[in-house]
């Protein structure tokens, strides 16, 4: 199901979308791809330009927390955690709350917050086997929020087809647009994206995978 948890963050930030696209991009591109030091914490033109934490995802933790009935006794997973701050927010509202973390980054797992007791491991999503150990609906809750488009199409399907297999309910965010703009946009400011789809084309690949949680789409107006 649509749902809209993020979309208001993701606006609140401004870009300037065709400064971004340069003559050093590729470069640029090559560097933030690896999802390191760089990328994390490096200049903005590699990514983020220092990710530290600023309390921004408390919001989405109280409306997760809400929306999927989560309690002490659930057991969360996030896929492309990063630095974890969702699940900081998450164990600081539900203390006994289980918790796994999975990310490509090493920089990025060990900047995270030093309170937070989550099982952290690095993560390839391009491995197709990598969350097989994982049971059936093990997971309550399973989260992925700006990770699955930066995929190619066969390790995408294969994600998705994983993350139904292993979670009772799920959340995607990707991006995607609705228009020419929003795509001229996205490709000018997007460093690590590789599938560029609309709503209508995530939605034929949630069908194809059979992956029926929730999931939002993020565009850059």
């Amino acid at each position: 199901m649509l749902k809209d948890f993020i979309s208001s963050h993701h606006k609140s930030t401004s870009r300037n979308y065709f400064e971004r696209m340069n003559p050093d991009k590729k470069e640029c591109m090559k560097i933030a791809a690896q999802f390191e030091k760089e990328y994390w914490d490096g200049d903005r033109k590699y990514g983020y330009g220092g990710y530290r934490y600023d309390g921004r995802w408390a919001p989405l933790a109280d409306r997760l927390i809400k929306e999927y009935e989560l309690t002490n006794e659930s057991k969360v997973l996030d896929l492309g955690c990063g630095k974890a701050f969702i699940l900081f927010e998450l164990q600081k509202k539900l203390p006994g709350i289980s918790l796994v973390g999975r990310d490509i980054s090493k920089h990025a797992l060990k900047d995270t917050p030093g309170e937070l007791t989550a099982d952290l491991e690095i993560l390839d999503l391009n491995q197709r086997d990598c969350l097989s150990h994982f049971q059936d609906n093990f997971f309550d809750l399973t989260l992925s929020i700006m990770t699955l488009h930066n995929l190619e199409l066969p390790e995408l399907e294969s994600s998705l087809k994983e993350i139904e297999r292993i979670s009772k309910r799920s959340f995607v965010a990707v991006e995607s647009y609705r228009n020419w703009s929003e795509l001229t946009n996205l490709q000018c400011w997007a460093l690590t994206c590789n599938s560029f789809l609309s709503p209508r084309e995530w939605e034929f690949l949630f069908e194809k995978t059979e992956y029926s949680g929730d999931f939002e789409f993020l565009f850059f107006t």
